[in-house]
Formats: structure tokens, sequence, C-alpha cells
């Protein structure tokens, strides 16, 4: 049986150095989970591209533009826009315990949701969390550098993971990455993996 990891446990792994968050402020641990925040890069969709639809069996890469958000100024997310953004910190979990990336309801009361699907984390996950930010209000919501965007809550399971995340064969597409990352599922294709 899974459990979710209380404060005080989240506190002893990070101690063990099995759970590694950095940088890491201990003010931001909640009950069951912590306190993450958004880093500066930004990768906006554009809308003006051609063609003008998705093809999900090529590379995206060129779909977006990369922006930054300014120290001292918000970057304004219109509504029904989606872009995706980073963690500030950068997250490496040990072979048994996954995490949940989950939205603060502060933000989701007005509308910014920071995933879409991408909430798990697996056994194994090394860098920093890519966000998938929508705003579904009907007025541009602030996003700030730092800002706390979300939490991120931890699981142990039932007995070590044999296969981490990263390992060869399993088409980890977004192991050790920095910054807000496109899709890569133009890979699966021609793949005979899951």
């Amino acid at each position: 049986m899974s459990m979710v990891l209380s404060d005080c446990t989240i506190k002893e792994e990070i101690a063990k150095g099995r759970i590694v968050i950095e940088p890491f402020d201990p003010a931001c641990i909640q009950p069951a989970s912590i306190d993450i925040h958004l880093d500066k890069k930004l990768l906006v969709f554009k809308t003006w591209r051609y063609p003008f639809y998705i093809d999900v069996k090529k590379s995206m890469d060129d779909l977006a533009e990369s922006v930054e958000i300014s120290e001292d100024e918000p970057f304004l997310l219109n509504p029904g826009e989606f872009l995706l953004a980073s963690t500030l910190e950068s997250i490496a979990l040990p072979n048994d315990i996954v995490a949940r990336l989950e939205g603060k309801s502060s933000l989701g009361r007005i509308g910014l949701l920071i995933h879409s699907t991408a909430g798990y984390v697996d056994p194994g996950w090394c860098g920093h969390l890519t966000l998938e930010l929508s705003n579904v209000a009907k007025l541009p919501v602030t996003l700030y550098y730092k800002m706390a965007i979300g939490q991120i809550s931890f699981l142990r399971l039932t007995c070590p993971a044999e296969r981490l995340y990263g390992s060869t064969g399993l088409g980890s597409k977004y192991q050790g990455q920095k910054e807000p990352t496109p899709t890569r599922y133009y890979k699966e294709f021609g793949s005979e993996e899951c």
C-alpha cells in the first residue's frame, strides 16, 4: 500500500538525500507537500505559425518561442492562453518514491491551472518539472518570477521500482531537463515501446 508522506517524513527523506530539491527552503514545507515556484523562462505558443495545426508526428520545437519573465514586471497570461513554464526547483526522486504535482488552490480559484496531464513524477526522475499553464478565467492573470505556483506531494511505493525513469529502453524523453521542454511525443511514432 502506498502512502502520502507527511511533513516529518518529507524532512527525513530530504535530510537523507533521498529526495533532492534545489533550491530548498524549509519554510515551503506544508503538512503533506512542498510549495514549488515559477522559474523565469516560458515557452509561449505562436498562433501565427504555418501550418495552422499541430501534427503530433512531427517535432514541435518551432511551435513556441522562448520568453523570460522580468525580475520586476509580470508576464500576462491572457484568457484561453496556454504556455509551458518550469519549476525554479530541480527535483530528484529515489527508486521507491513518486511525486504528484498539484496547483495551489488560491490560483485555481482565479482560473490559473498548472498542468493538463503531467502531474505525475516517476521514481528516478531528476530535473526541473515542466508546467502546463493555462488561464481559464475571463481576465488576464499575472505570472511573477519566483511566485509559489504549485505544490508537490510524495508517495512511497509498495516496493522499489525495477526500472527507474531514464532507464534504457523506457523511452524517457525529459530526464534532466532544465527549462520548459516542448513535447517530444513525435518520438513515439515508429517506436515499439509503450
